[in-house]
């Protein structure tokens, strides 16, 4: 997880298309690192939407887990941000050929792409976390 945050981080300027790529890989890494580690299975080949849903489930950080409105609509707008890069990688990234018509992103999509995924990462991460830290205290007692 470390080395895809790093990549994306010192792409920004130089290959935004790669830090794109990056942003989004960052983000597949910490849904996968989560659901191994909880011992989920999921199938190899789902996409990053599909992993994160189940990660979402997992830590309680789905919308349909919550009662109060503006806890479900930022939780939907996380669910939001990952289908958007997901879909931004497969534009503008590096991952797939563009043929004639292909786009290229600027540096500041770049960073802004880099730095969501970053923030989203440290949520799930942080989240995982905390989960784990509760579930230790509720076995101690």
């Amino acid at each position: 997880m470390h080395d895809a945050w790093q990549k994306a981080l010192a792409r920004r300027e130089s290959d935004p298309d790669g830090a794109i790529t990056m942003a989004r890989t960052l983000l597949e890494e910490v849904c996968r690192y989560v659901l191994d580690a909880e011992h989920e299975v999921y199938d190899e080949k789902a996409d990053l939407p599909k992993l994160y849903g189940m990660v979402a489930k997992k830590l309680k950080l789905a919308p349909s887990q919550h009662t109060e409105d503006i806890v479900k609509r930022i939780l939907g707008g996380c669910h939001s941000i990952v289908e958007g890069l997901g879909s931004l990688r497969s534009r503008v990234g590096d991952a797939h050929a563009k043929g004639r018509r292909g786009t290229s992103a600027a540096p500041r999509h770049a960073a802004f792409a880099v730095n969501i995924a970053g923030a989203a990462s440290s949520f799930i991460v942080e989240t995982y976390e905390a989960r784990r830290a509760e579930a230790l205290v509720v076995t101690r007692q």
